[in-house]
């Protein structure tokens, strides 16, 4: 029988998951916990993301081109839904989630038709390992997690100490007197979705070596990213960094102590306890 990894060795792997989890939820805060759209096409778009990066590879430009050119290209594919289709809806949540999740679907399909419904492998560009606790932990897995650090890193400050940060955060708080102040609005609007979007992108891309991908892999990030925005709904990235680590946290324990299946249903009562705690909130500030 094989022995037991070490603590060392379990924690890193936590960590990877945390920040991994982050690095797809982050593009979702941005477009729920900013602009209130509840993006079910996010999920694609992270497909869109891995896809990118194995198209790019496998037309013989290497993997670091197609990590240049997804979140370039998700982003433009973001742009482009918002001002066709989320522009036109925003204010009406459900139709938003019937649009987004027709969109994530068409997203799926068209990749089907492409690449085939048959899963694919994405090399990863270094193979190189780091001696850790006596064993040995793949680099890339650390470089994953550094971009991870670095794209939340540069969203908190583009948000939290720029002036389109203060201009973006200042439409969050009163649109109409934004508007009033001669804020551009529809600028904002497009240019915050399309970033949401390209760090889905990301994710996706910087992902894909570590994962078979498949056309319907984006299922498996929506719920658990959703739930990382969902602990602190209102505080955008900043509230899921702390509900990345909750959530992948939990996750990763559970799995470790009993069974991924365990795990995954602790993340769905999570998901009940939270949209019950959600709801109940929202009814309280209504009376």
């Amino acid at each position: 029988m094989a022995a037991d990894p070490s603590w060392p060795l379990l924690l890193l792997d936590a960590a990877s998951h945390v920040l991994t989890l982050l690095l797809v939820a982050l593009g979702l805060a941005v477009t729920f916990g900013l602009m209130g759209v509840i993006n079910l096409a996010h999920g694609g778009l992270v497909v869109l993301g891995a896809y990118t990066v194995f198209a790019v590879e496998r037309a013989g430009l290497g993997f670091w081109a197609g990590l240049l050119a997804a979140p370039l290209l998700v982003g433009l594919v973001g742009l482009v839904l918002q001002i066709l289709i989320v522009r036109r809806i925003q204010h009406r949540p459900l139709d938003t989630l019937v649009a987004t999740w027709g969109v994530g679907l068409a997203i799926e399909q068209t990749i089907v038709l492409v690449f085939g419904a048959a899963s694919h492998t994405v090399a990863p560009p270094f193979t190189t390992t780091v001696a850790i606790a006596g064993s040995s932990y793949p680099a890339y897995r650390l470089f994953v997690m550094a971009v991870a650090l670095a794209a939340t890193g540069f969203t908190l400050w583009l948000l939290l100490r720029t002036r389109l940060g203060l201009m973006v955060r200042g439409t969050v708080a009163d649109r109409r007197l934004a508007a009033a102040t001669g804020l551009p609005i529809r600028r904002l609007d497009a240019g915050t979705f399309a970033y949401g979007s390209g760090l889905a992108g990301l994710a996706g891309a910087v992902t894909a070596p570590l994962m078979s991908i498949d056309p319907q892999m984006g299922t498996g990030f929506l719920l658990p990213a959703f739930l990382a925005v969902l602990v602190a709904p209102f505080a955008g990235p900043l509230g899921t960094v702390a509900g990345a680590g909750l959530v992948g946290g939990t996750e990763s324990f559970v799995s470790a102590v009993a069974s991924p299946v365990a795990a995954q249903l602790v993340v769905l009562a999570g998901a009940v306890v939270l949209l019950r705690l959600a709801a109940g909130r929202r009814v309280g500030r209504e009376r």
